[in-house]
C-alpha cells in the first residue's frame, strides 16, 4: 500500500535568518500602526501644535497648556517617547517635540504635515467590519459609513492641492491664469467639501465656478464656506454623475477639474465622457489622480504604496462597489487612466508630476 502523500511543508528547509527577519519586519508594521493611532489623536487634539509652541515641558504642563486631561496627555507622551518622536529628559521629567520633527508634524507646516495622513488608519478602522463582510458576501461599505472622511480629505486635498493651485497647478496649462483672470465657466465634477473651488472663486472674481458632488454632507459645507468668504460666483450642487454622459449639458465649461474623484466613482467612464460633453471644444480637462501603475509589481517602490492600496481597498473601492459600481479603486493607475481618457474622447493627454506632490498624477486632457 502506498503511504499516504504529506503535504506538510517540510519546516527543515526553512532559512531561520529569513523567518527572523520576516518576523522582526511584521512587529515593525505593528509599532508603526500603533503609531498611527497615536499620531492621528495628536494631530486632532492639537498637541503637536501645543509641542510645537513650547520649550521642554511636563505632561502637566503639556495638559495644561493644550487644555486636556493630565493622565491621557501622559500616557500619549509615553507612547511618543518610546516611538522616538517625542525627546524626554527623564531626570528633568520633560518632554521636548525637536524642531525637525514638528517639521513633519504641526500645522505650522501646511504642506509638508504628515500627521494629516495618519488620520486614515482610524478611519479605515471603524469600518473593519463592514469590509470582512464583503469579502464574504461581496458589496461595499457606502459613503455614510466615513464619518469623518471628507474632513479628512479636505485636509489632504489643502496640502496637496490648495496651496499649490496658483504657483503650481494652474500655470500646467499655458494661459490659463490669464483666462481665469478675464473670466470662464468653471466645474469641479466630485467637489467634495468645495475648498479648491473656493480658492479659485475668491481668487478670480469675473470667473464663474460650479461644484457637484454626491455627498450633502460635502456640499452643505462647502456652501458654508463659500457665505463666510463672500464668493458670490460659486454654486455647489448635490449631484450623482452616474448618469452625467447624458445629462451633462453641452459645450458649457471652459475648465473641468476633478481632484482625486474619477476613480471611486459608480461609473468612472460615464463621469468621464460627461466631462467631455460638457467641455467646450477648446476647453481643458484638468484631473488630479493618484500615482500609480496599473500593474502592482511596478508599485512595490512607491513611497506610500501600501497606505495607498489599502486606502483604495477600504474607502476608493468599496464605496463605488456598494453603489453597484466598477470599483476601479485609487490604484487603478497611469495606464488604465490614460485609455479611459482616451476612451472619453480625449485625444490629447499630458501627463505631469510635481515637486511638491509625490502621490498624485496631473493629466491636462484636450478633445
Amino acid at each position: 500500500m502506498t503511504a499516504p502523500h504529506d503535504t506538510t511543508p517540510a519546516l527543515a528547509t526553512l532559512d531561520e535568518r529569513h523567518v527572523e527577519a520576516f518576523a522582526d519586519r511584521l512587529v515593525d508594521h505593528l509599532n508603526g500602526g500603533a503609531l498611527s493611532l497615536m499620531t492621528s489623536l495628536g494631530h486632532r487634539t492639537g498637541l503637536f501644535d501645543t509641542l510645537a509652541d513650547m520649550p521642554p515641558a511636563t505632561s502637566s504642563e503639556v495638559a495644561q497648556r493644550a487644555g486636556l486631561a493630565e493622565r491621557y496627555v501622559r500616557e500619549w507622551l509615553g507612547a511618543m517617547t518610546v516611538g522616538n518622536i517625542v525627546e524626554h529628559d527623564p531626570a528633568a521629567g520633560t518632554y521636548h517635540l525637536p524642531p525637525e520633527h514638528a517639521a513633519c508634524l504641526s500645522r505650522r507646516s501646511p504642506t509638508d504635515n504628515i500627521a494629516v495622513f495618519a488620520q486614515y488608519i482610524p478611519l479605515l478602522g471603524s469600518v473593519e467590519d463592514d469590509i470582512v463582510r464583503c469579502f464574504h458576501e461581496g458589496g461595499g461599505v457606502p459613503y455614510e459609513r466615513f464619518g469623518r472622511f471628507h474632513e479628512i480629505m479636505a485636509e489632504d486635498s489643502g496640502q496637496s492641492v490648495v496651496l499649490a493651485l496658483e504657483s503650481h497647478i494652474l500655470p500646467l496649462i499655458p494661459g490659463l491664469l490669464e483666462r481665469l483672470e478675464s473670466g470662464i465657466h468653471v466645474l469641479d465634477a466630485g467637489c467634495g467639501s468645495g475648498r479648491a473651488l473656493n480658492t479659485l472663486a475668491r481668487r478670480f472674481p469675473r470667473s464663474h465656478f460650479i461644484g457637484y458632488d454626491l455627498s450633502k454632507e460635502a456640499i452643505a459645507k462647502a456652501r458654508r464656506e463659500a457665505d463666510e468668504l463672500g464668493n458670490t460666483n460659486v454654486v455647489f450642487e448635490v449631484r450623482d454623475l452616474t448618469d452625467f454622459d447624458r445629462t451633462a449639458e453641452p459645450a458649457t465649461f471652459d475648465l473641468i477639474t476633478t481632484f482625486d474623484a474619477v476613480h471611486d466613482q459608480a461609473d468612472p467612464p460615464a463621469l468621464l465622457r460627461g466631462i467631455r460633453r460638457a467641455l467646450a471644444d477648446d476647453g481643458i480637462y484638468l484631473a488630479q489622480d493618484i500615482k500609480g501603475s496599473s500593474h502592482h509589481h511596478q508599485d512595490r517602490g512607491h513611497p506610500i504604496g501600501p497606505l495607498l492600496y489599502t486606502l483604495s481597498c477600504m474607502h476608493c473601492m468599496t464605496v463605488s462597489l456598494a453603489r453597484g459600481g466598477e470599483g476601479l479603486g485609487a490604484m487603478w493607475g497611469r495606464e488604465k487612466a490614460q485609455a479611459y481618457f482616451r476612451s472619453a474622447g480625449f485625444n490629447d493627454i499630458e501627463i505631469h508630476e510635481l515637486d511638491h506632490d509625490f502621490q498624485n498624477y496631473w493629466y491636462v486632457c484636450r478633445p
